[in-house]
């Protein structure tokens, strides 16, 4: 017998991992979470920081159900995920990836498509934009935001592409918006300003599958370790 928990409007987002442990079944010898702890609350910022394999995408991809974890819990308000509603919970997540996504039409419209569920005001879209910091480089074009991005975003920078891709994802007022390394892009100024909007209130810093220092960017700075020494000196995290 199986319980599929169904949220309506009390849906919150607070999400928490708790030794969570998982291995791919394509690569059973390598286990990639090994017990991890960490839980983020509606409202709050948490930003995963690490070097390549660590595990910060397979966390993604456990919150999305994409996969369960072979030992420990991932708790969605207070609910074990494998208990909620798939396409409910997928509906109430916003995520860029590295590499997005658009589509031959305009500016506009490609942010549109983050809410097929209902008519996206044009207040809304420029809303977005501002907050993906998107807005004034929109209108510095003859078009603005009629402008057309060619196949695949042809017409547009890499990084242009991505706050369009943070735009959409943000006009649909997720509860859960996910950035898998999606400021990677991004010019430095125009990624300093979306660090600066979006600060995390915590920063957990994962090492072969573990989270290894956790807290604020001015704890984590205060103890020197690995964090401290990946801003400082860009030192990789081992």
């Amino acid at each position: 017998m199986s319980l599929i928990i169904h949220f309506q409007e009390n849906f919150r987002g607070n999400i928490e991992f708790l030794n969570c442990k998982f291995t791919y079944p394509t690569r059973p010898d390598t286990q990639v979470l090994k017990g991890l702890v960490v839980s983020v609350k509606p409202g709050q910022t948490l930003a995963f920081v690490g070097s390549s394999g660590c595990g910060k995408s397979t966390s993604v991809q456990l919150l999305e159900r994409f996969y369960d974890p072979d030992e420990g819990q991932v708790l969605i308000d207070g609910h074990q995920s494998h208990s909620v509603n798939v396409p409910f919970l997928r509906s109430q997540i916003g995520i860029v990836s590295q590499e997005p996504v658009l589509f031959d039409c305009s500016i506009a419209g490609n942010i549109q498509y983050g809410d097929n569920t209902r008519s996206v005001s044009m207040e809304e879209i420029v809303e977005a934009a501002k907050k993906a910091f998107l807005h004034d480089f929109v209108m510095t074009l003859p078009d603005k935001y009629e402008t057309q991005v060619g196949a695949q975003g042809s017409q547009l920078s890499r990084g242009q592409k991505q706050r369009i891709a943070i735009a959409r994802a943000i006009v649909r007022n997720p509860k859960i918006l996910l950035l898998d390394e999606a400021t990677s892009a991004l010019d430095t100024e125009s990624e300093k300003s979306l660090h600066d909007g979006c600060t995390a209130d915590i920063i957990a810093v994962m090492s072969h599958g573990v989270v290894i220092e956790q807290g604020t960017h001015q704890t984590l700075m205060a103890k020197k370790g690995a964090y401290y020494k990946l801003v400082t000196t860009g030192t990789p995290i081992s």
